[in-house]
């Protein structure tokens, strides 16, 4: 049995938990080295690069980034986020905001730290990224339109960091991260349409406060249909193996999206259609592996020897 000091250091570590949205960051390493494997670095066996340890301090480096992300929006949003999200509210308050500070400032410094062991590009790259998730949390994401950019553009920052990392300009990697990047906008924008009650009482300006629902849903009808370019571009000029099939699948549910979206005025519904967003992103990082399965143990190179 637990007694209660060990009790009360468990909420805290499950409470801070919920505030770096630990459930988040295996996705994103998860989605990391499915994309160094299958796109960024397609002619390496997938065993060298999960043992590479440059590419391991720049994944590791990047969650660390990102929960400290989390950490100091959730330090900037506490009052919006009682009424958008009251319960979760509650259970992120067991930690101090003086904890909150010293743990976000504690992951940016070693994120730093190990960034410097890699390059100083990684050093520059990394210490960029905290200022403008800071920025981000601080100021931009109060304001219509560039926060929501903004937010999108944050979080598809952490695949760039491999880019760089090979230094392999392969055209269809704009393909994918443009299509990913839509998503994430799209589902900004249904976050706005979410949480309009918390947004207005602290005097956020988003897109829907500002200039109304229709037109919010005008838009993320119009993004939601853009999504189609970048997918067309992807099956029918570059060879994206079986993953055309997951691309399929998202353009049958993005249509139901849109129907869904125009009967939609709760937050429950909202919240729905944000859930079916995130559905599919998280889909899409496992059907990276549908590009060519069988890289997991031969370089593309070498399959194209044999």
């Amino acid at each position: 049995m637990l007694n209660r000091k060990n009790k009360i250091l468990m909420m805290k570590l499950i409470s801070l938990f919920s505030v770096i949205r630990g459930y988040n960051i295996p996705i994103i390493v998860i989605a990391q080295y499915l994309s160094a494997i299958f796109i960024l670095a397609p002619e390496k066996r997938a065993l060298s690069i999960i043992l590479d340890f440059d590419l391991f301090i720049i994944v590791f480096a990047s969650s660390l980034t990102i929960a400290s992300g989390y950490i100091i929006n959730n330090f900037y949003d506490r009052k919006k986020d009682l009424i958008n999200r009251p319960n979760k509210s509650m259970l992120d308050r067991l930690v101090s905001q003086k904890t909150k500070l010293q743990v976000y400032f504690t992951l940016n410094f070693m994120v730093v730290f190990l960034a410097i062991f890699v390059s100083w590009r990684a050093f520059v790259y990394f210490s960029v990224y905290i200022f403008l998730i800071w920025y981000y949390s601080h100021r931009i994401k109060k304001y219509p339109i560039i926060g929501n950019l903004t937010a999108a553009f944050l979080a598809i920052l952490p695949f760039f960091a491999i880019f760089l990392y090979y230094k392999n300009f392969y055209e269809v990697i704009f393909g994918h991260a443009t299509f990913l990047f839509l998503l994430l906008l799209i589902r900004e924008m249904i976050k706005d349409l979410e949480n309009i009650k918390g947004d207005l009482a602290n005097d956020y300006k988003t897109i829907p406060i500002i200039y109304g629902e229709t037109v919010s849903k005008k838009i993320i009808t119009a993004l939601t249909i853009t999504t189609i370019i970048p997918v067309y571009v992807l099956i029918e000029i570059f060879d994206v193996g079986y993953m055309d099939m997951y691309f399929y699948f998202c353009l049958i549910i993005l249509i139901f999206f849109m129907l869904r979206l125009w009967k939609s005025d709760t937050k429950e519904q909202f919240l729905l259609l944000h859930n079916v967003l995130k559905f599919l992103i998280v889909a899409g990082v496992f059907s990276i592996i549908l590009i060519n399965p069988s890289v997991l143990w031969h370089g593309r190179k070498l399959l194209e020897t044999i």
